[in-house]
């Protein structure tokens, strides 16, 4: 009895392990389709369709889009279903001025924590935007870059705000390959990090400042000037 209650348990962990990868992965793959702009703004989605679509539950097509929603990608509204969430410039300015805000006044604290594994972490998202940008790859290239910038922000050691820095970093790359010109220069998009790479390393709080806020307010090079003409934080 104590055998079959075991694998009871046992077996229902792994489907709900198996069904928690599938979810992620559908999270995943909805996520590229909405910032590349494959799924466009306004456009509705139904847990039927994207279940036939890629061969799984609509429980896992609901907890995906439960994480899409949380991430602000998608609306889910009560008796008007699930919408892909627009993305308009004023949210994106707005959200921009949150990203400098929060990247940029707590930069001595990163500082005081940065070490050895920070500076190899963020070199090796260096190299992983390089590899994107060299294959072409613009997505990879915002996987690499949002990451960078999270992990810099890591060191800061403020876990209740990185989730709001997350919302901006995913909303303005998305804003910005929406709207963006065909065949930019990636490989200039990744070396734009190597200055702030040099400050860290110097553990020059003032220059890291002004190279990443001057960064961030240059993120998108087209449309509306998000940085109302101002770089500094």
């Amino acid at each position: 009895m104590a055998v079959e209650s075991f694998s009871s348990v046992t077996s229902l962990a792994d489907t709900q392990g198996r069904t928690s990868r599938r979810s992620h992965a559908l999270f995943e793959a909805l996520q590229k389709e909405i910032v590349l702009g494959s799924l466009l703004p306004e456009q509705a989605l139904t847990e039927m369709d994207l279940a036939q679509r890629f061969d799984c539950s609509q429980g896992t097509v609901r907890e995906a889009l439960m994480r899409l929603n949380e991430e602000g990608l998608v609306k889910r509204l009560p008796n008007r279903g699930t919408h892909v969430a627009p993305c308009h410039a004023d949210d994106a300015r707005a959200l921009l001025h949150i990203r400098r805000e929060v990247e940029c006044s707590y930069l001595d604290r990163v500082v005081a924590r940065a070490d050895a594994a920070l500076d190899r972490d963020l070199h090796e998202m260096l190299n992983g935007m390089r590899n994107a940008a060299r294959d072409g790859d613009e997505y990879m290239l915002s996987v690499w870059d949002r990451a960078f910038h999270s992990r810099l922000f890591l060191a800061a050691d403020l876990p209740l705000v990185a989730p709001i820095l997350t919302r901006c970093l995913i909303h303005n790359h998305r804003y910005k390959i929406l709207n963006s010109t065909p065949n930019r220069a990636l490989e200039a998009t990744a070396e734009r990090h190597l200055p702030i790479l040099d400050a860290l390393a110097a553990r020059d709080v003032a220059a890291l400042r002004e190279l990443l806020a001057h960064h961030i307010a240059t993120i998108v090079d087209f449309g509306p000037d998000l940085s109302d003409g101002d770089s500094k934080p």
